[in-house]
């Protein structure tokens, strides 16, 4: 369909719910822009860690963001690369260390709005689905379409768990597991933008469906909303 506009999807959720491959698979599918928003902000905690801060520095920090240069690039398949002046830092900031400094930096308003505004004009720019914590709720509240996805803690533990092993992480079950309960309180509790579903978002527990069944689903919810 021709759109006189750029179309946004907004998908929010706690970490390990599938937002990420879900989002990339329905960006692909519609020829949109995916943007993964976490990446941006595991950049951020990256940069905060190489320079030997504490990732909860929040003045360390904030003198830090002015010498940060983030670029994003799409491969042919769609995928988002990340750069941190100059660097491809897009395996860097999928350890586990990365999380937990994302998750610190990700609750300080300076570095929240350095981010802010590049991921809003990438959507005043092009039709793009966008990923993270607050997207429905603080970055595009005027999205198209909005969509909260969570699954059981356990869950979402045991697909990060395997997600690591994969990668040849000697990480335990259940060390993810107390990880992602940390994070999930984190996420909900913090001062600035908590994790919360926006009232007019569509749910989706992907607690009981294979990755395919929730790429599937979410699929319909964007095609009827297209029209």
């Amino acid at each position: 369909m021709g759109m006189e506009r750029p179309f946004s999807v907004a998908i929010d959720g706690p970490s390990g719910a599938g937002k990420s491959t879900i989002a990339r698979a329905a960006a692909q599918r519609f020829g949109f822009i995916y943007v993964d928003t976490g990446a941006m902000y595991r950049t951020v905690g990256l940069a905060a860690k190489r320079a030997g801060l504490d990732a909860h520095d929040a003045a360390g920090v904030e003198a830090l963001l002015p010498r940060l240069e983030l670029k994003l690039s799409y491969g042919a398949d769609g995928a988002q690369r990340m750069y941190l002046n100059g660097e491809d830092v897009s395996a860097p900031i999928r350890t586990q260390e990365a999380a937990t400094y994302a998750a610190g930096v990700s609750a300080m308003p300076p570095v929240r709005a350095f981010l802010l505004d590049t991921q809003r004009a990438l959507a005043r720019a092009q039709s793009v689905v966008m990923d993270g914590r607050d997207i429905a709720t603080v970055v595009l509240p005027g999205a198209d379409l909005k969509i909260f996805l969570t699954a059981s803690p356990e869950k979402r533990a045991e697909r990060r768990w395997q997600e690591l092993c994969a990668r040849g992480s000697g990480e335990s079950y259940e060390q993810v597991l107390d990880e992602t309960v940390e994070r999930d309180k984190q996420d909900s509790e913090r001062a600035i933008a908590p994790l919360r579903p926006a009232p007019d978002a569509v749910k989706l527990d992907t607690s009981g469906n294979t990755i395919e069944q929730s790429i599937a689903e979410i699929l319909a919810i964007v095609r009827r909303k297209l029209g």
